[in-house]
């Protein structure tokens, strides 16, 4: 009767073990949070307009866009004259957008300062847009995705100085990237629009 006793405790205590090492049964998996998609191009992005106004990108659709990050008291600012002629001479086939930016310290105070002297000065119609930050962590997304080659997929390069440029196609990809000294009327440029 006592060993009767032990095997029934031994087998009741093998039995609670077995349980015990039984794996849980699976638990529904909850869907992760919805995150908001990574731009695929130009044309995802909504920027603001040098009056305020929300303008999305996409309404450039079907035209290559020539991104500048622009400054008003810059060695390079006669550039926004090669530019409005750029924008006229080849207005078909691109579309110049203008970034005013402070990010190298040579930018005007406001907006509307930017507006005025850029009409009174160079006769600016194509479009400008708020002023931004265009390098470092406070670059607006715009910046930050034209100059992430891992999000753009064909640039890594930043403004380093004012007058920059990106050349995006007529499908909002980032084509690509052209330092201060390349003038908007230069060889180079021209080929890449008009090609």
């Amino acid at each position: 009767m006592k060993n009767s006793l032990l095997l029934t405790l031994a087998t009741a205590a093998t039995a609670v073990v077995f349980i015990a090492a039984k794996p849980a049964p699976p638990t529904a998996m909850t869907a992760p949070a919805e995150t908001t998609a990574a731009p695929a191009s130009v044309y995802d992005f909504t920027v603001k307009s040098i009056d305020g106004k929300e303008v999305k990108l996409s309404k450039y659709k079907g035209k290559k866009l020539l991104i500048v990050n622009t400054a008003s008291k810059c060695g390079f600012t006669p550039q926004y004259k090669e530019l409005e002629e750029l924008s006229k001479k080849y207005g078909n086939k691109v579309v110049v957008l203008g970034f005013p930016s402070n990010s190298f310290n040579q930018e005007l105070a406001s907006n509307a300062e930017v507006a005025s002297f850029c009409e009174k000065n160079y006769g600016v119609t194509f479009p400008l847009f708020e002023t931004v930050a265009v390098k470092g962590d406070d670059a607006t997304p715009l910046y930050k995705y034209l100059s992430d080659k891992t999000k753009n997929g064909a640039v890594s390069d930043a403004p380093n100085w004012n007058f920059c440029k990106y050349l995006v196609d007529e499908k909002g990809h980032v084509v690509k990237f052209y330092n201060s000294k390349v003038t908007p009327l230069s060889p180079e440029l021209v080929a890449d629009i008009t090609k």
